[in-house]
């Protein structure tokens, strides 16, 4: 705090803290807080850490988090002593924690890793919904079934208007009492519900009021919880099975640590359709009984739900589900289920990871080698990191679970294996086919086999990791290839849409019937993408002509709208035939029964990218997609592998199902090179609308930045994304935490407002 600000100690009664210390959450990353804030009278004592508060800022009012309370203050001044008020349920102090850990361990602000922790809704004003409620009192519940002495004691009370009869005992209805047949079939329809919202009495609120002042009906608001719809997808489970022994070995020391109370981390190691998730179940049956909670996070709400239907259905409602998918208020009601306590379970995507859960026990990561843990915005964490942060702050056991872990997985956790599938069923024959010198799109073997299990009746998964009709268009007269004006890319043709569009920015346009540059209509489609390979399918194999072989797609285009993934996986699992065909999302833990082909396109496409990922990426994609084959009836399956390099040893490693073999290997090379886990990686990438800005402010950061073990690698420029030129500067080894604080005081540093800077710790 600048020192003209440091004039005089204020102090208040010792026992009473009456200073806020604040996070104001600016995106600004050069203005750091805490800043002290007066605790106004009326809020005394109610104020602690995580508490959200509205705070005068920088001339305007900003929300902000409590990181800590003070008796007394250094500030004098005061627009930064000025009073607050409190907003929205708050945070866990131990979020708060979580969320300045997050910031240190990213290079990101304090801020904007309390941003992560809010409550959802909170910026937006989203709060619990209430509802105006009618409810029958007793003499409402008497006026439209009285008892019998009453009856007995007053025969004609109902009948009559007055007095009783000298002597006669009170009825039990004042005989005053006079009923509109709309009033009795309200009265009666709330004495059989017991509550109902008012909208749903029959009467409007006027009608309600009249009821309420004659003391028949109770009004009042209460609090509506909106709760979202599960529809699981896959095979469902009535209850829990049977354990085989791989099963109850790795329970059994999962238990261990549980009943321990300390921190332990496992790696979950099993084959597809070994059973992970029952063992899931049952260690969060096990943390639930001893009084703790539970967080399961899965790679994306809508492509796995066969894992929330699981959940909901063994435990109902003590789980609660959060993601992007569900409305504001269904979002905000299910946070608030958890801080509460009235849920003990959340099961969700990456954000799950922060969910406000008291005594944590348990931390399930599911898929843990799927990228999407990986968050793209600032700060860019990645969950499987904050999981095992939180879960060792909270003195839990995390679950890391995955057919195809990542090298640094395997490395560094416990190994628990699950070797063959629950079924007893072998894992399914992969023939790997080389695709040199083949015409179209499809192997023979591959064409032969589709056709046979179309005559069968059977069902298959065809993966191809490219979506859209065409790669790119060209001009067969002057060579033009259609790009994107604002990304050094080519535009892909989505032909059902009729039109042209990046899969970078989002820009679009209308498919070009002839060429711009030269007027030829020779313009031509290169590349094939899932819209036209479902297209083709359809006309082959399916569609009107053969409407028990139906075509599904799943990929991109179709989850960008609200539920409709889901729905395509709900269509494809009660299809007695068909065909599923998209790109990575088909191989993302579906278990559906009687699969018994999978086809995976252009498989060696990862190995093509300039990442010493591609090898991993390339085997789990493989593997991941062979394991949704053989499941249930319909013998072991059968999966073919087109290629054009068939000797790669990743997709060797994936037909024999080998993950060992594989991880071995891969852990030797990544050795070699010093990469992740034996190296550390951070991505600094400088993006200006000025072509000369980003190299010069990475020149910059590269002289500035000292790190004692580290090879500095850059500035090397990107291809143009939105607009922006680009320039990265990537830090290769070194401790981690001095890589970290030498690249964020780097930034810190920089003092350009012309260069936007990405800091990504970590990179995927």
């Amino acid at each position: 705090m600048p020192e003209a600000r440091r004039r005089r100690t204020r102090v208040y009664p010792a026992d009473v803290p009456r200073i806020a210390k604040v996070e104001p959450l600016t995106t600004a990353r050069a203005l750091r807080g805490p800043f002290d804030y007066l605790i106004p009278d009326s809020l005394a004592g109610a104020i602690g850490i995580g508490s959200t508060l509205i705070v005068p800022f920088a001339r305007r009012e900003m929300l902000g988090v409590v990181v800590g309370l003070a008796e007394t203050s250094e500030i004098a001044s005061a627009r930064l002593l000025a009073p607050v008020r409190a907003v929205g349920p708050g945070i866990p102090e131990d979020l708060v924690g979580l969320a300045e850990w997050i910031a240190a361990e990213y290079c990101s602000t304090p801020a904007r890793g309390l941003r992560l922790m809010l409550p959802p809704g909170t910026a937006g004003g989203t709060r619990a919904k209430l509802r105006l409620v009618a409810e029958l009192t007793p003499a409402g519940a008497a006026a439209v079934a009285p008892p019998p002495a009453a009856l007995a004691a007053a025969p004609a009370a109902q009948a009559a208007v007055g007095s009783p009869p000298a002597g006669a005992a009170a009825p039990a209805i004042p005989p005053a009492v006079r009923l509109t047949a709309t009033q009795r079939s309200t009265l009666e329809r709330l004495h059989k519900a017991g509550r109902l919202p008012a909208a749903e009495t029959g009467l409007d609120h006027g009608g309600l009021r009249r009821l309420a002042d004659r003391g028949l009906v109770s009004i009042e608001r209460r609090v509506v919880g909106r709760r979202p719809e599960h529809l699981p997808v896959g095979a469902r489970r009535a209850g829990p099975v049977d354990l085989d022994p791989a099963q109850a070995a790795a329970l059994a020391t999962i238990d261990a640590a549980l009943a321990g109370r300390g921190h332990a981390s496992f790696l979950l190691h099993g084959v597809t359709g070994s059973g992970k998730t029952e063992v899931y179940l049952r260690a969060a049956a096990r943390a639930l009984a001893g009084g703790r909670g539970v967080i399961v996070l899965v790679p994306e709400i809508g492509l796995t739900p066969q894992t929330v239907g699981r959940f909901v259905e063994r435990f109902g409602d003590t789980v609660a589900v959060l993601h992007s998918g569900l409305g504001a208020g269904e979002r905000y009601d299910e946070w608030v289920r958890l801080r509460g306590g009235e849920a003990r379970i959340c099961v969700g995507p990456r954000s799950a990871v922060f969910a406000p859960i008291d005594r944590l026990g348990l931390v399930v990561v599911d898929e843990e080698h799927d990228s999407s843990y990986k968050h793209e915005g600032d700060p860019r964490y990645d969950a499987r990191h904050v999981a095992q942060r939180r879960a060792a702050q909270a003195g839990a056991v995390l679950i890391a679970g995955s057919a195809t872990p990542r090298p640094e997985t395997y490395l560094r956790r416990r190994r628990l294996r699950l070797p063959a599938r629950v079924d007893g069923r072998r894992l399914p024959e992969v023939e790997v086919l080389d695709m040199i010198g083949v015409a179209g799109p499809l192997h023979p073997r591959t064409s032969e086999a589709l056709a046979d299990l179309r005559r069968a009746g059977g069902k298959a998964i065809v993966l191809l990791n490219r979506r859209g009709w065409s790669n790119f268009l060209f001009c067969g007269s002057c060579g033009r290839v259609w790009g994107c004006p604002q990304c050094d890319v080519s535009l892909v043709l989505h032909r059902a849409e009729g039109l042209i569009a990046c899969h970078h920015c989002g820009h679009r346009q209308p498919t070009p019937a002839r060429c711009p540059d030269c007027g030829s209509t020779s313009v031509s489609r290169h590349g094939l993408g899932t819209e036209r390979l479902e297209h083709e399918f359809a006309g082959a194999l399916g569609g009107d002509s053969n409407p028990a072989f139906p075509v599904f797609r799943l990929d991109g285009d179709v989850a960008a709208t609200k539920g409709r993934a889901a729905a395509v996986l709900r269509r494809f699992e009660a299809a007695p035939a068909g065909v599923l065909v998209g790109t990575q999302m088909v191989a993302k833990g579906h278990d559906f029964d009687g699969v018994g082909l999978g086809v995976v396109l252009d498989a060696d496409a990862t190995l093509r990218f300039p990442d010493f990922r591609s090898e991993e990426r390339t085997f789990a994609l493989v593997a991941q997609l062979a394991g949704r084959a053989g499941r249930g009836r319909g013998g072991t399956g059968r999966v073919l592998v087109q290629t054009l390099d068939p000797r790669a040893s990743s997709i060797a490693f994936a037909a024999d199902h080998d993950s060992d073999g594989f991880l071995e290997v891969e852990l030797g090379r990544r050795k070699a090179l010093q990469y992740p886990p034996y190296g550390e990686l951070i991505r600094i990438v400088c993006s200006s609308e000025s072509p000369d800005a980003p190299m010069a402010a990475g020149r910059q950061l590269r002289e500035d930045l000292q790190i004692p073990g580290a090879v500095l690698l850059g500035p090397a420029p990107l291809f143009r994304l939105r607009g922006r030129d680009r320039a990265q500067v990537v830090v290769k080894g070194g401790e981690r935490r001095a890589a970290v604080a030498a690249v964020g005081g780097a930034v810190d540093r920089l003092g350009r407002r012309d260069v936007a800077i990405s800091v990504d710790v970590d990179p995927q």
